[in-house]
């Protein structure tokens, strides 16, 4: 018998525009190029499909019909049984030396400021239906093969549990419960600003994060 053939892998990307404190949020520039990048440079594995890539604003409200819109496009027209959609979410940590790989979020929104809208919940849940927000969601995504992946390449990238409880945390939360509805996945990595590890580097460094997602999943 025949070995059975490895499924399909459809990649949706997301970003962040600017932020309070961010004025230049390399995650925009970043999802924005992506593609061409990778399309240029021949860097997409055999069998991946990178489908979108969507710049969200960073507020609650304004990000979110934007990520449903972009969760429910991404499964459209896809053969479950053959194909494995994948979310790949891109935040920045401005203090951050590393690029960080996300295991989890809380259903928890407490924003340290106000959004680009102006809202600033306090230990509100994300998703009342899910109950509290101690509740959490974690990655299916195989990380610590990821990781391994990526040091291998000479990436510096760690791993976390706390993706914070402003925008990141509230867009991973869903993504991560859409995922898990779907029978597909979803990751998050936060990445440190460009003065910090500079644009070229960094978008090899999610071109290597594609084909770590798609050689682990």
């Amino acid at each position: 018998m025949g070995s059975k053939e490895p499924k399909a892998v459809t990649i949706n990307v997301t970003g962040f525009k600017k932020f309070q404190g961010i004025a230049h949020n390399p995650t925009e520039t970043i999802v924005n190029n992506l593609k061409n990048f990778v399309e240029s440079k021949g860097l997409l594995p055999a069998g991946v499909t990178l489908r979108s890539c969507t710049v969200l604003e960073t507020a609650g409200n304004g990000a979110l019909p934007v990520l449903l819109k972009v969760l429910e496009s991404g499964i459209s027209g896809i053969d479950t049984k053959n194909e494995l959609v994948i979310w790949l979410h891109l935040g920045v940590d401005g203090g951050a030396q590393k690029f960080t790989l996300e295991q989890q979020a809380v259903n928890e929104a407490s924003f340290f400021c106000p959004d680009e809208l102006g809202w600033q919940p306090m230990r509100q849940p994300i998703v009342t239906d899910d109950g509290g927000i101690s509740r959490k969601r974690q990655t299916t995504c195989s990380i610590e093969a990821i990781l391994r992946f990526l040091k291998n390449k000479g990436y510096a990238a760690t791993t976390s549990n706390d993706a914070g409880l402003f925008i990141c945390n509230y867009v991973y939360y869903h993504s991560l419960r859409f995922a898990e509805q779907k029978g597909h996945k979803s990751l998050f990595v936060h990445v440190p600003l460009f003065s910090t590890i500079n644009e070229e580097t960094q978008m090899q460094f999610v071109a290597s994060l594609l084909e770590a997602i798609a050689s682990t999943c």
